[in-house]
């Protein structure tokens, strides 16, 4: 009697099980989970190995299976979030992103809409251009009146996104582009500077060469009405170009997208031209493709004695992209559309996690030439390698059915799919994977996360905290302060070496940042996820300077941000450290409660609610906020007196020493009558509005010192470390991301 094979291993962290448990794995109506993460990884593996079935050279299921198994359990090799969530399920939509077009019609306008909820509602995020709608104020001949333009219906798919998510597993996401020579691309530029808006949109400005090429010559440039293709104006190109910085530095939107050389490398030029990508901008596509992609793990490239393991490497990447063409066979589509463009073009984008613990391991810091070096040699490898794997999988399966008048159509022999590689930001996946996303640096070296509102946990990264134990520098206390600190760099019990190889996202330039992106988009088929971080007292002309570096070395877009520019990012704050500072800060928790003096300072904000306009007062003391009071439009009732009870215990835990971020976390998105919320703040439940009123005082004061150590603010959803990667925020303890 033939014995079973055994189970492969799994070794998890806690932050990667946190992870799956509360995002993966499968569950029954009452919430109860039904899987283990290894029965997970089982039925990702059967289901997509299955798609050989409708092959005939195909290899045989089940043996494939367990290849893909061990890959995915051995943390080599990782698909995308919907293709672990979804694979092997009812729903079984396995893609990350989608793009749709946007006509200047309101049919077409609103079929985008009515296609944007149905791929929302399977987990699929969403990038538009909305270039082809007609200007605000523009002639529309059918009616004899005016058009409103294309923010005011990126405000209606906005909102369309805010009511699907409610119940999905992914938090729907956009994408908005528009072109620089849009009469409304001022506006456009503008229209975040209100964090209240259009929060379920990423947006970048389509730039042009002819646009940048006016920016160094500071000559003015045409500006298109998409109606009629008529130029109806000129614009100062350096003016536009110093609004798109300002913008960016202010609060990191928007981004840019160099729409040229997307189309320089478009594959199928043929079927149509590029306009818009996914919701961070890694992936151009075409009016309904999408994009299926998943990521090797760097850090297992890595062999004990510290050199890169080219053979494995290969043999993943090969795996790796029979995998994604298989995903592609398997996916149960949304739309028909987007089954009919996607198996048409067959597009995968295999990509990179752990690029920074590869570097780790092997002895060489971020910030030199060696790593831009071997950056080169290794992204090289792995495309030269997906393209042949395709070509292999073409021999067997044939080539995508567009390839002909394809860039691929000129002797070279047939390829499988149009593109083959991705670098995606990887938030959640890395998690999993216990391993530095995409081809960032590390966000920290340590940081601290307050769980239950009293514990406080120090997160050490795990190669480094294996090096501080055997060279015997390691003790909490210091782990601690790094966790304070935010760096390394200045700390002296810490060994050179060490300081050198262990240097985090703001210990490098953005020069530095740039230099690294462009390396990797040398060998990149689409495009790459990166984000370049500044420190807080970067000015404008720091911003200017990394664009006019990206559109030079090659990169297909740039995503900035500063520390301290988002709103969210008040609610994590720095101690006091001057008895005489008299700037209010949010103050380290106390074990005593504080007195009220005679006379406070505050702010009284008004939210509209279920019930009626809520009228919140936040007063402070010197050491922060101090007391909330609430007052109801309509006076008496039960909202009333609760809306009094939850001021009085909102005031009596910052009296006490709890944070105000504790007390948002706790109230905020507490929903009592209608899901999409009331007036502009979409306010769901007279909690959410008090909680939301906080948000907007701490917000007010724009001059409080931010906490360096991650510098994201708190997760929203468990009060961790919140860093901005890839052109989103992710949470790197319960894998949040507002780009999921």
């Amino acid at each position: 009697m033939s014995r079973k094979a055994p189970k492969p291993t799994l070794e998890l962290s806690p932050n990667a099980v946190t992870v799956l448990e509360r995002r993966y794995l499968c569950r029954d109506k009452e919430g109860k989970i039904l899987e283990t993460p290894l029965d997970m990884f089982e039925r990702v593996a059967k289901t997509i190995a299955a798609g050989e079935k409708e092959f005939k050279t195909g290899r045989v299921p089940a043996e494939l299976a367990k290849e893909f198994l061990q890959m995915m359990t051995s943390l080599e090799f990782m698909p995308n979030s919907p293709t672990l969530m979804n694979a092997g399920r009812e729903l079984g939509q396995l893609s990350a992103c989608f793009v749709l077009p946007v006509g200047d019609s309101m049919e077409e306008i609103f079929e985008a809409i009515k296609q944007t909820a149905l791929i929302h509602k399977s987990g699929g995020g969403t990038g538009f251009s909305f270039s082809r709608i007609r200007p605000a104020n523009d002639l529309v001949l059918s009616t004899k009146g005016i058009s409103s333009g294309p923010l005011s219906f990126m405000k209606v798919f906005d909102a369309a996104t805010e009511t699907i998510k409610q119940g999905g597993t992914r938090r729907g996401a956009n994408m908005g582009i528009l072109r620089v020579d849009h009469p409304d691309i001022m506006d456009f530029i503008m229209c975040k500077r209100d964090q209240t808006v259009l929060t379920n949109f990423n947006i970048s400005v389509g730039i042009t060469e002819a646009f940048m090429e006016a920016v160094e010559k500071d000559a003015d440039y045409d500006i298109v009405n998409p109606r009629n293709g008529e130029v109806v104006a000129q614009r100062s190109a350096r003016k536009v170009f110093d609004r798109i910085v300002d913008l960016a530095w202010t609060n990191g939107e928007p981004g840019i997208i160099f729409l040229d050389r997307l189309n320089r490398d478009n594959p199928t030029p043929h079927i149509g031209e590029f306009e818009a990508t996914n919701p961070c901008g890694e992936q151009p596509l075409l009016p309904y493709e999408s994009c299926n992609l998943g990521s090797i793990n760097l850090a297992r490239m890595v062999t004990t004695d510290g050199k890169v393991n080219w053979d494995r490497l290969a043999e993943v990447v090969d795996l790796g992209t029979r995998f994604l063409d298989d995903v592609i066979q398997v996916n149960k589509y949304p739309i028909k559309e987007i089954k009919e463009m996607t198996r048409a073009n067959r597009k995968i984008g295999l990509g990179v996690m752990g690029w920074a613990d590869m570097l780790i391991l092997l002895g060489i810091p971020y910030n030199t030439e060696a790593a831009i070096e071997l950056g080169d040699r290794v992204m090289k490898f792995i495309n030269d390698k997906a393209h042949m794997a395709s070509r292999a999988l073409a021999k067997e399966r044939g080539a995508f059915p567009n390839f002909k008048g394809s860039i691929f159509d000129n002797g070279g022999g047939p390829i499988r799919n149009a593109t083959c590689t991705t670098i995606a930001p990887t938030g959640t996946i890395s998690i999993i994977s216990n391993t530095s996303s995409g081809i960032e640096p590390l966000f920290a070296v340590s940081y601290v996360r307050q769980v239950l509102d009293n514990d406080i946990l120090v997160e050490v990264h795990p190669i480094f905290e294996k090096i501080a134990r055997e060279r015997g520098f390691y003790s909490k206390e210091l782990m601690k302060t790094i966790a304070e600190h935010g760096t390394i760099q200045d700390i002296d019990e810490i060994p050179d070496d060490v300081r050198d190889i262990f240097v985090t996202s703001h210990d490098i330039t953005p020069e530095d940042h740039i230099r690294m992106q462009a390396v990797f988009q040398n060998h990149t088929d689409n495009a790459v996820s990166k984000t370049v971080n500044f420190g807080n007292d970067a000015n404008r002309e720091d911003v200017a300077k990394v664009y006019r570096l990206a559109y030079e070395s090659g990169c297909k877009g740039v995503t900035i941000y500063r520390d301290g520019s988002r709103d969210m990012q008040v609610l994590s704050i720095k101690k006091v450290d001057k008895p005489e500072d008299t700037v209010p800060h949010e103050s380290s928790k106390k074990h005593f409660k504080r007195d009220r003096p005679r006379a406070l300072k505050g702010s009284t904000y008004q939210m509209q609610t279920g019930c009626g306009p809520l009228y919140i007062t936040v007063n402070e003391d010197d050491a922060g906020v101090f007391e909330l009071f609430t007052t109801m439009g309509k006076a008496g009732g039960c909202a009333s007196s609760q809306c009094e009870a939850i001021g009085r215990l909102v005031s009596l835990a910052w009296r006490s020493g709890v944070q105000a971020r504790q007390a948002v976390k706790q109230m905020i998105g507490i929903t009592c009558h209608k899901p999409a919320g009331f007036g502009e703040n979409r306010v769901t439940s007279c909690a959410d509005a008090v909680a939301k009123a906080i948000q907007m005082h701490m917000a007010d004061h724009e001059e409080i010192e931010l906490k360096h150590a991650n510098n994201g603010g708190a997760c929203p959803d468990c009060g961790g470390p919140v860093e901005h990667e890839g052109g989103c925020c992710v949470c790197h303890v319960c894998g949040y991301s507002e780009c999921a």
